[in-house]
């Protein structure tokens, strides 16, 4: 019990100091396309459950779904730089509903398993 709660601590620490190296470079190069930090961020919160649920130590909801929510926004965000689109992609709109998705989705799985 105390080496799981040590080895958790251990990929927290992990993914912080992977998110601080990622904001860091997203910043001083600003050439990157839009949305890049939030895919990179996304990865790196769906990675530290990736490495959680390796190791047999239970995942994080609220990380996984920021980590979603994360890869969505800078999907789309790249989307909207890369590609010339005759319309504004409703971001936050897209999200929103990303969210109830998941939200719902995963209240679906959980009357199911009961």
């Amino acid at each position: 019990m105390d080496d799981t709660r040590t080895l958790n601590s251990s990929l927290e620490t992990a993914a912080w100091g992977a998110l601080f190296i990622w904001w860091g470079i997203t910043e001083l190069f600003n050439f990157l396309p839009d949305g890049t930090g939030a895919i990179g961020t996304g990865l790196i919160l769906l990675g530290l459950n990736v490495a959680r649920s390796l190791n047999s130590i239970p995942t994080r909801g609220f990380t996984t779904i920021l980590g979603i929510l994360a890869l969505v926004w800078g999907g789309l965000e790249l989307v909207s730089s890369v590609f010339t689109l005759p319309f504004e992609l409703p971001v936050f709109e897209i999200l929103l509903i990303t969210l109830g998705v998941i939200l719902l989705g995963r209240e679906i799985l959980h009357a199911r398993n009961a």
